[in-house]
């Protein structure tokens, strides 16, 4: 049988025009076509270091401008770190880096609410660390192993 593509009820729930003026107010962004701006760029961003079903899944969860944003990008074979990823966002975009945080934080505090913390949790294990704060979580350690 073939894979019939599943409704997502958080994908259905959020238009691309909300999700615009979730990121606005998230950002505090004077107009739309600013959100609508930091979006694009930080999607493209997320694009190039998400691979798999996790990038996938969140496709399906995004409004479709963003999911073509998101999935138009081919991956990095370069993992950047979260500040890294902050770093490179800045670079393309011309942005210092504060200016590229804010962006990013803006963003993808509205990707997480829509992803949900199950597919959140799965592109965290994913990304390289730092990705975490980024998403407005707490960044947790995984313990080191004991020396031998």
């Amino acid at each position: 049988m073939y894979d019939q593509p599943r409704a997502n009820a958080s994908a259905t729930a959020m238009t691309f025009d909300r999700m615009l003026e979730r990121v606005r107010y998230e950002g505090a962004y004077p107009t739309r076509e600013r959100a609508a701006e930091a979006v694009h760029h930080v999607l493209a961003a997320l694009g190039r270091q998400l691979t798999g079903d996790e990038r996938v899944d969140l496709a399906q969860c995004l409004p479709v401008e963003a999911a073509l944003t998101l999935t138009a990008q081919i991956p990095d074979t370069r993992h950047l770190t979260g500040w890294g990823f902050v770093k490179d966002l800045a670079a393309r975009t011309g942005a210092t880096p504060a200016t590229a945080r804010w962006d990013t934080g803006a963003v993808l505090a509205t990707v997480a609410r829509l992803a949900g913390p199950d597919l959140l949790a799965r592109i965290l294990r994913r990304l390289p660390d730092g990705y975490a704060l980024l998403f407005g979580q707490a960044e947790l350690r995984r313990p080191e192993p004991a020396p031998a």
